[in-house]
């Protein structure tokens, strides 16, 4: 006799398939974002520049397609690493996890503390290995979509000097701008106080732009002196903000920005927001200038597919 409780195989088969249909699937691990670090040897400056690429999540098995190149550059005292250090990347991340970004590079050098422009005495030519070397390099190295409306450029302080600068300064190499906490400066006192926020001003600006600091020069590569001629650079897309609260009173020198394009009825964005300077403040609101971006290459990738152009398919 057999037991009353047992089970016929083609029953038995038939519950055992039905349990494992029920229990979820395990989740495939989504591809991560890489950072690419190495040393690019300049010609120009005579020495090698250190240099990480943020490549976007399936970068690697997505051959051939072609990505947008955002470059970012750091403020003062940091470094090429600083970007994956203090959160940058994992705001870049965060975004692309929940579909609020296009997919794309991010290039980090390592500017010192050279404002990004070439150096008054001449000694220091970081512009020129920027636009000449660097761009060139990183379009021969990675599959960027070597466009000018595929391109960008943003920073932070000293860096988002840099990026308004180039920008402005090179509107055939950038297709976009935006800076954050930007290290603009309206005007010098004179004399100069070699004390406190100027005094500070003074030592860390003799590098690039002469010592004792020659303002001519620093007024011609200033990027409220650059904004006065928005017709060198009517096709840029920009956008800029800075914290009502700056410990540097860059504040004064963003809303100084926005009154010299809107005079001149140059279209930008412009935000003052609630903060300081630093990564304290980048991690709240970098978001605005990566969604910006994003935006921007959306929009050239359409144009360029349309007229037959484009590097690579989404």
């Amino acid at each position: 006799m057999k037991p009353i409780h047992s089970i016929s195989k083609p029953l038995f088969v038939a519950l055992l398939l039905a349990v494992c249909l029920a229990l979820p699937t395990p989740a495939r691990s989504a591809p991560a974002a890489t950072l690419d670090c190495a040393a690019i040897q300049s010609t120009i400056l005579g020495r090698a520049v250190n240099v990480c690429v943020a490549l976007p999540p399936g970068y690697e098995a997505s051959a051939p397609q072609r990505y947008p190149t955002l470059y970012f550059l750091h403020g003062l005292f940091e470094n090429e690493r600083s970007w994956s250090e203090r959160g940058g990347e994992q705001v870049w991340e965060d975004l692309m996890a929940a579909g609020q970004l296009e997919k794309f590079l991010v290039v980090l050098p390592d500017g010192g503390k050279t404002f990004y422009v070439n150096s008054f005495d001449g000694h220091e030519r970081y512009e020129d290995f920027f636009i000449q070397e660097l761009v060139p390099a990183i379009d021969k190295k990675y599959r960027t979509i070597p466009e000018v409306s595929a391109r960008g450029i943003s920073g932070t302080s000293m860096g988002g000097y840099g990026a308004l600068h180039l920008a402005m300064d090179h509107p055939d190499v950038f297709g976009s701008a935006s800076a954050h906490s930007a290290a603009l400066l309206p005007r010098f006192p004179h004399p100069l106080p070699m004390e406190g926020r100027w005094g500070f001003y003074a030592r860390v600006l003799q590098e690039p732009f002469g010592a004792p600091l020659n303002e001519a020069y620093f007024d011609a590569n200033s990027p409220l002196t650059l904004a006065e001629h928005p017709q060198r650079f009517q096709h840029l897309k920009l956008y800029f903000d800075c914290g009502d609260q700056d410990r540097y009173g860059f504040e004064e020198g963003a809303q100084t920005l926005d009154r010299i394009l809107s005079a001149r009825g140059f279209p930008h964005e412009f935000a003052l927001r609630s903060g300081g300077h630093g990564w304290g403040y980048l991690s709240q609101y970098l978001k605005y200038s990566l969604l910006f971006h994003s935006r921007e290459f959306h929009e050239a990738e359409q144009a360029l597919a349309a007229s037959g152009r484009s590097g690579g398919t989404r």
